[in-house]
């Protein structure tokens, strides 16, 4: 079994309001809470890095389902969209909507054009950060496939 470390290192030198910074890897950034949720807003927040981590993890999936599957594509791209509900003082992240937008090379066939928008759907089911949060996080796909 091969296991991978991943480490990030935090700094919250205030209370609720304050702003935070993260490291990990390449990333250093100021993180806080967003001001839909009264904060102040500086940097990014856990909700945006959930849905980071989601939509990174399911491009980068579809992407390498397309390279084995030998589809060429012509552009890869994708808005994602989180709903986090705040009920009675409970916040909880309700839904993650991917909507890829796939574009396949103009030669491709049908047969390519349909297996492609298999993996679309198989990449979500494959994505390690969507089995992560199964269960507690919805996610639905609404995929784009032309060529």
């Amino acid at each position: 079994m091969t296991q991978h470390h991943f480490h990030l290192k935090a700094n919250w030198p205030g209370l609720r309001n304050d702003v935070g910074t993260i490291e990990t890897g390449d990333l250093v950034t100021k993180v806080s809470i967003p001001p839909e949720m009264d904060g102040p807003g500086v940097g990014t927040n856990p909700d945006e890095m959930l849905l980071g981590a989601a939509a990174t993890c399911y491009i980068i999936t579809l992407a390498a389902m397309l390279e084995r599957s030998k589809i060429d594509k012509e552009q890869l791209t994708m808005e994602s969209e989180g709903i986090v509900e705040v009920t009675n003082g409970v916040i909880t992240y309700q839904t993650i909507i991917h909507r890829p937008h796939l574009i396949l090379s103009e030669q491709a066939t049908e047969k390519e054009l349909k297996l492609a928008k298999k993996l679309t759907e198989k990449a979500e089911k494959s994505c390690m950060i969507t089995r992560a949060i199964q269960g507690n996080v919805e996610v639905k796909l609404e995929a784009n496939v032309e060529k």
